[in-house]
């Protein structure tokens, strides 16, 4: 394991990295690779410069190697899905968030017409009486 300044240092490269990756979105999985790889081997030549010793002194052992390059792939490729992922999914939030540009339609009917009357408006007709006291008991 690393020392507390190697520790360090691996944060500080991991920062650094990652805030480029950031700041410039990769087009594809192969740059992102690309910047990842880039990233280990900076970290590598760091940690080694600050002096910090592989088991064997094998820097470049082919079991490294293999583990640095599933690494980048593995990592290539989660990163990509997630970041294709959250575009997918901002954009159906955004969809179903969005205000509506059309005006809102009103709640009332147009008016028909036609060449009969309605049925209720006969039924009403109907029940209404035209029946009532006379006008000179009221007065």
């Amino acid at each position: 394991m690393p020392s507390g300044v190697g520790i360090a240092l691996v944060t500080l490269m991991a920062a650094t990295a990652g805030a480029l990756a950031a700041t410039r979105a990769p087009s594809s999985v192969a740059a992102l690779a690309a910047q990842l790889a880039g990233g280990q081997a900076v970290t590598h030549l760091v940690l080694s410069a600050s002096g910090h010793d592989h088991a064997g002194g094998h820097s470049l052992a082919p079991a490294m190697l293999a583990a640095h390059l599933a690494a980048v792939v593995v990592g290539a490729v989660l990163i990509a899905a997630g970041s294709r992922l959250c575009r997918a999914l901002s954009s159906v939030v955004r969809a179903l968030t969005a205000v509506s540009a059309a005006p809102p339609r009103s709640a009332t009917a147009p008016a028909r017409t036609a060449d009969q009357p309605f049925q209720s408006m006969l039924l009403l007709a109907a029940s209404v009486s035209h029946r009532g006291p006379p006008v000179s008991l009221l007065r």
